[in-house]
């Protein structure tokens, strides 16, 4: 792996970002630029891939609740849509076959089953990166969307292990056996402390789960999802994704890189490759229309179906074996390459902009929701409350009990996360369900007329930017404050019509030393100073 691959995936990155669009789109670029070049991949850059895999899998167990996968809009979502989507996509292939054009010539029922099935996939990795930089991986939509792409990949895996042509080993049963050791890594999880070890504990046991997997004939990238699920009820599952959090991006870059030198296309593929673009918003329908029919709200369907709107790593996978098997030739993996970048970098915007687009189409798409809502899908907005506490991570609860403490007005807490909510009315705290990004919640709130100040304690800078934007852009005058963890995301934030914004870093090291002065003016006289 040449120091100058890295050199131009950053170079590409850096001016993707410049023009609002993730930087995963600009390695994915270097890829193809490299490939150009004459660039081939070597074994260090795809065991950096791999790796990217694995924490990326890994750390996607460390927040799955596996009771989440049973809900029917998940497991019912998945399987139907890929049912139907290969349905569609291979009668579609097949006839393009029938007329003889092109690379579709020559290919029988098989492979257009398996070109349709490798289709079908939505990307884990593009999902997970969107959701992350929006703030949204703990959302509603968000937990759908992961839910429906681990059901996609348990798929992926079945399907992996019957192409093969034989059953894994036999030793695949003793695998059971990780429920019994899951004690043991608790133990060992809570003795790691806070600093190196827990990093080092982060990257051993994806690994090892990875290698224990393949090694009983599973899949690699299994193997970390399930050591992740393990740990996922851990204290410090949260932690350990967190301190994961650098490595993971970073490794993901020579997955990024990887697509784009795996080949390049003809003309004729480039063609083909503009077909499974033309027909992406097929997949994107079907997942709206049966997200919808499972009593999810309008607003939820949407923002989940445009998150899986792309095509998946686990695409090129499925072509690979394909290829290997003799079912279609191996033209179509840079086909299938080429198809899942372009749907990347288009989905990529739609995604940022989720929100805007739900809102400029919003009356047509009600058309197609349900009256009956799932109880934990309907939002329920206090109409008494004068101040409202967004997010009740770590710095959302102090701000709660500051302001409890400080006022007698009404208060209330929001967090899109059930588990979240929960918590906190255990504790006795006035918390309830409620994503402040809905366009909805701004205009029952706007009507309502009531909160005077709302704080912002939330981890995404994005999120709170556009938060803001919806507040303003419903008449919203009141008081809105945010948290940033930068001192130029503090001046942005102001710039966007934030009141009161705080590096909440530094408000840290302000309050100990208030804290610490106020303790040292407790002291006697004598100990003052003495």
């Amino acid at each position: 792996m040449d120091p100058v691959w890295i050199a131009v995936a950053f170079v590409l990155g850096f001016l993707v970002k410049q023009v609002g669009l993730p930087p995963l789109i600009g390695f994915l670029v270097a890829g193809f630029v490299l490939n150009g070049l004459g660039v081939e991949s070597d074994e260090t850059l795809e065991l950096v891939a791999d790796m990217g895999i694995y924490l990326l899998l890994f750390s996607i167990g460390l927040k799955l609740r596996v009771r989440s996968l049973l809900r029917p809009e998940i497991w019912a979502t998945a399987t139907i849509h890929m049912a139907m989507t290969v349905v569609l996509f291979g009668a579609l292939v097949f006839g393009l076959a029938a007329a003889g054009l092109s690379l579709f010539a020559g290919l029988d029922l098989t492979a257009c089953l398996v070109i349709a099935f490798a289709a079908s996939f939505s990307s884990t990795v593009f999902a997970v990166k969107v959701l992350e930089e929006k703030g949204e991986s703990d959302s509603r939509h968000g937990r759908i969307a992961i839910g429906i792409l681990i059901v996609q990949d348990l798929l992926a895996v079945l399907f992996l292990t019957a192409s093969a042509g034989e059953a894994p080993s036999p030793w695949a049963f003793a695998l059971i056996g990780l429920l019994l050791v899951k004690p043991l890594l608790f133990m060992v999880l809570d003795r790691s402390g806070h600093g190196e070890l827990l990093v080092l504990l982060g990257w051993l046991l994806p690994i090892a789960g990875a290698a224990l997997f393949s090694g009983v004939g599973l899949k690699a990238d299994l193997g970390a999802l399930i050591i992740g699920v393990l740990l996922s009820t851990h204290p410090k599952a949260e932690e350990l994704s967190k301190a994961l959090l650098s490595f993971k991006d970073l490794f993901l870059v020579g997955f990024f890189l990887t697509i784009g030198l795996s080949g390049l296309p003809s003309a004729a593929g480039i063609g083909i490759a503009a077909v499974f673009i033309v027909v992406l918003p097929i997949k994107v329908g079907l997942f709206y229309l049966l997200l919808t029919r499972f009593r999810l709200r309008p607003r939820t369907a949407t923002v989940t179906s445009l998150t899986l709107a792309n095509y998946s790593e686990f695409g090129l996978i499925v072509g690979a074996v394909g290829a290997k098997e003799g079912w279609i030739s191996a033209e179509w993996l840079v086909i299938l390459a080429i198809a899942l970048s372009v749907s990347f970098v288009l989905a990529s915007p739609l995604n940022l902009r989720a929100q805007d687009l739900y809102e400029r189409v919003r009356t047509r798409l009600t058309r197609f929701g349900t009256d009956r809502l799932l109880p934990e899908d309907e939002e329920v907005m206090p109409l008494a409350a004068e101040i409202a506490v967004v997010g009740m991570g770590r710095v959302g609860t102090a701000a709660y009990e500051e302001f409890a403490r400080r006022s007698d007005r009404d208060l209330i807490a929001l967090d899109f996360d059930e588990k979240v909510v929960q918590r906190h009315r255990e504790a006795g705290r006035n918390v309830v369900f409620g994503d402040a990004t809905n366009v909805d919640f701004w205009e029952r709130l706007e009507r309502r007329g009531l909160i005077k100040i709302v704080t912002l304690a939330i981890g995404s800078q994005a999120a709170i930017l556009d938060i803001v934007k919806r507040a303003r852009g419903w008449g919203y005058d009141g008081i809105i404050a945010a948290t940033a963890r930068h001192r130029d995301e503090v001046e942005e934030l102001q710039a966007a019509g934030v009141d009161c914004a705080l590096d909440f870093r530094a408000e840290a090291g302000t309050g100990l030393a208030e804290r610490a002065y106020e303790a040292f003016e407790a002291l006697p006289d004598s100990m003052q100073q003495g």
